[in-house]
């Protein structure tokens, strides 16, 4: 009976050896974007993704807890402009988005997100719009760091389940909203 329990100890310490070397070789980088055509001008498109406030209009995210508490501070459009939220619906959590970086003349916008519950992570995210066509083309997307050994995920995530509903449901609201007359 020992014998046997002392085996099964040694199998789990050597998978566990194993999984974390595995993990040491998977990069902790993970990057997610969509993009979307819209019938409308880059200046209008623009103006709908310019600030966090305009971003909110067109949040998929709001739809988790309509009654989730927003405190916005900074001057809206300039960096340092953020917005910090809290819901009791745990899929909405809570955490802050700053605006870090924005380029007019490129048309981009950057933020970095802090999510403090259901479990705290950081990512950069961005929006461009480019001209395309007779319209314009927004993308949609975000940067982030996996920690090791949590890499290991990488082998088991598929981005485009975990959140490509959500950043289409986005986009379509803007270009929606961008594409009224």
């Amino acid at each position: 009976m020992m014998r046997t329990f002392k085996r099964i100890i040694l199998l789990l310490v050597a998978l566990l050896i194993m999984l974390l070397v595995v993990a040491a070789f998977i990069s902790g980088d993970c990057k997610y974007e969509k993009t979307i055509s819209i019938n409308a001008p880059v200046e209008k498109v623009w103006q709908n993704t310019n600030t966090l406030k305009a971003m909110d209009q067109w949040s998929p995210w709001n739809d988790l807890d309509p009654n989730m508490k927003k405190d916005w501070t900074g001057t809206t459009g300039q960096p340092g402009e953020k917005v910090c939220w809290d819901s009791k619906n745990k899929n909405a959590g809570k955490g802050c988005q700053e605006l870090k970086k924005i380029d007019e003349a490129g048309k981009r916008i950057d933020t970095e997100i802090k999510f403090l519950t259901p479990y705290e992570s950081e990512a950069n995210a961005y929006v461009t719009v480019v001209p395309e066509g007779n319209g314009s083309k927004a993308t949609w997307g975000f940067t982030s760091q996996i920690p090791y050994p949590f890499t290991l995920m990488k082998l088991f995530m598929n981005m485009e389940d975990a959140v490509g509903k959500d950043y289409q449901k986005g986009l379509s609201r803007l270009k929606a909203l961008s594409e009224k007359p």
